[in-house]
């Protein structure tokens, strides 16, 4: 079981900056790839940024450049570190444990998102 907590979000103004930390529990921290998802109200979910256990990163083309995903694997934390914001930015913020290897095969953690909000 993987327990995923994020905190970092709020309203902030169109070019402001943002960190999101996501707090992961257990042991398997440091050999999972993490990510960032983010939904907007009546959209799908969709990719932001992802980082492997090696940290290697990938974007979605509408973040690069702006946001930074990165991890601490000492202390079971992952960040997204938002630069110059957009009004289209503003979201929920999932972050998401990805391919877990349990006993059932690999499976994908949650947490409960954080709102993020880019006034214009």
């Amino acid at each position: 079981q993987v327990q995923l907590v994020e905190s970092g979000g709020g309203l902030v103004q169109a070019g402001g900056s943002l960190r999101l930390s996501c707090a992961a529990s257990g042991s398997i921290f440091s050999s999972t790839a993490m990510g960032w998802y983010r939904q907007a109200p009546g959209k799908q979910r969709e990719l932001v940024a992802t980082i492997t256990s090696g940290g290697s990163t990938y974007y979605a083309d509408a973040v690069k450049g702006r946001f930074t995903i990165s991890r601490d694997n000492a202390k079971n934390l992952v960040y997204l570190q938002m630069n110059s914001l957009k009004s289209a930015d503003t979201a929920v913020y999932y972050c998401k444990a990805i391919g877990v290897v349990t006993i059932v095969g690999r499976l994908d953690y949650w947490g409960q998102g954080t709102q993020v909000t880019v006034s214009s």
